[in-house]
């Protein structure tokens, strides 16, 4: 059984910058997309980036522009890189691979958190 795992979190200041990593125990199919999503308390789970089988990146209107999804294969490695952190990016941030269906996905890290004050 493949696990995810993420590192990275932390606290930081409003207009700070994290990078998120999750790293994958095994190997994850290759025809399986990639995400990240992240949960605040009291709100909905929001899902904010996506990263296709052909390498098509997809953000949420409330992190484009300032966090990138990438993926480096050889290292089995996720990332998100987080830029211009706001308070409202407060959350705990998940990855995930391989989509089921609705909101579920074959793999799903543990999530870490972040916490950005202003």
């Amino acid at each position: 059984q493949v696990k995810l795992v993420e590192s990275g979190g932390g606290s930081v200041q409003a207009g700070g910058s994290l990078r998120l990593s999750c790293v994958a125990s095994g190997y994850i199919d290759s025809d399986c997309g990639h995400v990240w999503y992240r949960q605040a308390p009291g709100k909905e789970r929001e899902l904010i980036s996506t990263l296709s089988t052909t390498g098509t990146t997809n953000y949420a209107d409330s992190v484009k522009g300032r966090f990138t999804i990438s993926r480096d294969k050889s290292v089995n490695t996720l990332y998100l890189q987080m830029n211009s952190l706001k308070s409202e990016d407060t959350a705990v941030y998940y990855c995930a691979a391989c989509w089921l269906a609705g909101q579920v996905y074959r793999y799903r890290g543990q999530g870490t958190q972040v916490t950005v004050s202003s």
